[in-house]
């Protein structure tokens, strides 16, 4: 029993990676051989990515159609990839798929990976019997290396002694400082011998590899950004050959600020509070600062001077700016006691938006109560307080009339349950004022509200919780000044809100009568604006297990996202796996990986062919959901229109022997013993050994005895319990040699022989 075999045979000429240059032209030849039983239409085809799709200027993967019998080869199918003249070196990744889908649906697509290497234009033409060279991994401008600064970034340079003579190569970065980089060179055995301190080369024998290993390791104020140092492979027997190529190094952000602040004088009397601020920078890139202070208290009691105001740090460099504070107004200097305690905070603005520590340095002035002799002033205030309440007896016989002034919101467009309408306003004289009631005409019917001021302020307006200012406070001149009062309105629509302030009658002498003062002013509460999810599909709607899910997507307003997830369901309601979860950081994409994929115009986010691993078969829906940073509980989201289908991986069978032979057809000897052995690799599979029909392990062996009942074919059957590939069988045709047995000798007198029944003598033959 034959394995089963492929009916299309493909023939790629050349078989690898291909070389060119800016501006070449790379023809790829290929001829298919039907070796089927049926006549076929196949097609042949690229799978490639948007890199791929930029270097050779396709929009859409050319296609050849061929139409074979059975047996019949065809004729060479060449396909030209133009590679831009603006391309930039490196090895770039596409696929070539042969399809038959009508005839051939359960041997196709095949698939074959290759690579064409851009080289640089100063490199020399490379010819047969050149050496060449490949870098491990490979780069390209959109697939960069990236460093991570704990640890050295490793290359692997692969050299190619094509030439019939040894070879000694030599490795080098001129576009780099030394101290970037190391090279290493192995060790090959061709050195010569002796005890050798140091490979300085690499000595190849004609027609062998070797390799050098390449440690790039930039100095701590290394800027961030994307590097690409020029490769240089040096030939001894060809020195005027030029072997070039490049790598392409991202070295990501360290943003890390060190601030500290140290008291010089933080007790005064009568001078100016003296601190210092050392800033370094930890990270790699440049940083312009800004420098602030912000007060821990309710009022900011102090005036200050930033010397200098304005810091710019390179990577690893530091700078110190002096900080005076000055405390004010200078009636608040306490009489007795400690001294006043003025709590104030460092803040930092970076010019160019980029991230800052998260806790910033704190500091302390002690303003120190004032000195004896200020009591004499004391003294004289208390004298001309009495002249005062003289006035103010007179005031109140005769008071002044009750006005209502300033009455507005403190802002009249807001955003739907952003916040709530808060409204202030200004009350001279408020104390002829018997009640406030507040009035709101709108989308909804709202209940007016009343304040009563019978007996004061009420608590409504006078008080607040711990941390917060009350609403309303009393200034001089008898003004009762009220801001930030809540109203409780939040839902979206347009509103009037009226105040009216009544007089307080019957209390005071001369003070008006059944007289009221109002006021109008209007609010807008506008809706709530979130992100919003425009587009998302998959590039294909079937993939096997182990590939990549490519999702695209478009999100209108990113700058108002805080995460994006997506989720994959089965039709049992089953999760696909854990919810995959990208954060944003004020519309900026803290993932790197998916910066790279991502691209933002007119205020709407775009990432194509964002990589999800299909590691589970199956019919899965999936769905992207945007969640906003502003606070709205709104989530938007969209699902794939089509479900994407999930196949397992093509099982095989690796190898299947008798007695250590895979040759189908065996000869054995009655007696001995038959070793089976077989591997097989697939997932969610069903093996058989056969004709036994019992289910065995995918890699296992068992040891027969050979003797007439020995099964003529012995056979392995791979299923798929799923069904959804077709089963595979390999196995041996089996001969057993019976085992001959010696006749024994008699020792009678001679006898006539009786003939086995198959003899053609009918009578015994006579005796000589």
């Amino acid at each position: 029993m034959q394995a089963k075999f492929n009916p299309l045979q493909v023939i790629i000429n050349p078989p690898g990676i291909q070389f060119g240059m800016p501006g070449d032209t790379i023809d790829l030849h290929i001829v298919v051989i039907n070796q089927g039983d049926q006549s076929a239409v196949i097609d042949l085809y690229f799978v490639f990515d948007e890199v791929f799709q930029n270097l050779t200027g396709w929009s859409s993967s050319p296609r050849e159609s061929l139409a074979l019998a059975p047996q019949q080869n065809s004729d060479e199918v060449t396909f030209e990839f133009q590679i831009a003249a603006d391309a930039l070196p490196g090895t770039y990744d596409y696929t070539l798929v042969v399809d038959s889908p009508q005839h051939y649906p359960q041997d196709t697509p095949i698939t074959f990976p290759n690579q064409i290497k851009v080289l640089l234009k100063e490199q020399t033409a490379i010819r047969v019997n050149d050496p060449t060279f490949s870098i491990r991994p490979n780069t390209n401008p959109n697939k960069p290396l990236i460093f991570n600064p704990s640890e050295p970034l490793q290359v692997e340079v692969i050299v190619d002694n094509r030439s019939h003579l040894v070879d000694r190569f030599r490795l080098a970065c001129p576009d780099l400082d030394e101290d970037w980089f190391t090279i290493n060179y192995s060790a090959t055995g061709f050195e010569g011998t002796g005890l050798v301190s140091e490979v300085t080369a690499l000595e190849l024998n004609p027609a062998t590899q070797g390799q050098i290993l390449l440690k790039f390791h930039p100095s701590g104020d290394t800027l961030a950004g994307s590097y690409s140092p020029t490769i240089r492979l040096s030939s001894e027997n060809s020195p005027d050959l030029v072997l070039l190529d490049l790598v392409y190094i991202q070295i990501p952000t360290n943003y890390r600020l060190d601030i500290e602040l140290n008291t010089i004088l933080g007790q005064v009397s009568r001078r100016l509070g003296k601190y210092e601020l050392s800033l370094a920078n930890r990270g790699n890139i440049v940083r312009e600062l800004i420098l602030s202070l912000e007060s821990r208290d309710e009022e900011q009691l102090y005036t200050y001077k930033f010397d200098p105001t304005e810091v710019r740090l390179l990577p690893n460099r530091s700078a110190e700016t002096k900080l005076t504070i000055k405390p004010r107004p200078w009636w608040r200097q306490p009489w007795f006691g400690t001294g006043l305690v003025v709590n104030f905070k460092v803040d930092i603005k970076d010019q160019q938006n980029l991230p800052l520590p998260n806790t910033l340095p704190q500091g302390t002035l002690v303003w120190k109560p004032r000195p004896w002799w200020q009591f004499i002033l004391l003294i004289l205030a208390i004298l001309g307080l009495l002249g005062g309440i003289g006035f103010i007896i007179w005031r109140i016989l005769s008071p002044d009339p009750l006005r209502l002034e300033n009455f507005s919101a403190n802002n009249p467009r807001i955003t739907e349950e952003e916040d709530e309408v808060a409204l202030r306003w200004d009350i001279h004289n408020y104390q002829q004022l018997q009640k406030l009631v507040l009035t709101t005409k709108g989308s909804q019917p709202i209940q007016p509200i009343t304040y009563d001021f019978s007996n004061g302020i009420p608590e409504s307006l006078g008080k607040a919780s711990a941390n917060e200012i009350p609403p309303c406070q009393v200034q001089e001149k008898q003004e009762l000044i009220c801001s930030n009062v809540k109203t409780g309105v939040k839902t979206k629509g347009n509103y009037t809100f009226e105040l009216q302030a009544f007089y307080r009658n019957g209390i005071q002498l001369f003070s008006p009568k059944n007289q009221l003062a109002s006021q109008t002013t209007q609010v807008e509460i506008a809706e709530k604006q979130i992100a919003q999810v425009l587009t998302f599909q998959p590039d294909k709607l079937q993939y096997t297990k182990g590939q990549k899910i490519l999702l695209s997507w478009a999100i209108a307003r990113p700058l108002l996202l805080a995460r994006i997830q997506i989720i994959g369901s089965a039709d049992d309601g089953t999760s696909y796996g854990e919810p995959i979860t990208y954060k944003f950081n004020q519309g900026n994409i803290a993932d790197p990986q998916l910066q790279k994929l991502c691209t933002q115009q007119n205020q709407q986010l775009r990432c194509t062919n964002i990589p999800l691993p299909a590691d589970k078969a199956g019919k899965f829906a999936f769905e992207i959901k945007a969640f906003p940073n502003n606070g709205s509980q709104k989530i938007d989201s969209k699902k794939t229109e089509s479900k994407i289908e999930i196949l397992p991986k093509p099982f095989r069978i690796v190898s299947f022997r008798i007695n250590g032979s895979e040759q189908p057809n065996v000869v054995l000897n009655e007696g001995e013993s038959a070793t089976l052995s077989w591997s097989v690799e697939g997932e969610n599979i069903q093996v058989k050994l056969l004709p036994y029909g019992n289910d065995v392990k995918p890699v296992d062996s068992i040891k027969l005895p050979v003797n007439q009942a020995f099964p003529p074919q012995i056979g392995l059957l791979v299923n798929d319990i799923s069904g959804k590939q077709q089963p595979q069988q390999r196995g041996f045709a089996i001969t057993v040699i019976k085992k001959v047995e010696p006749t024994p000798i008699p020792n009678i007198s001679p006898i006539v022989p009786t003939l086995p029944p198959s003899s053609p003598f009918k009578t015994p033959l006579p005796l000589r």
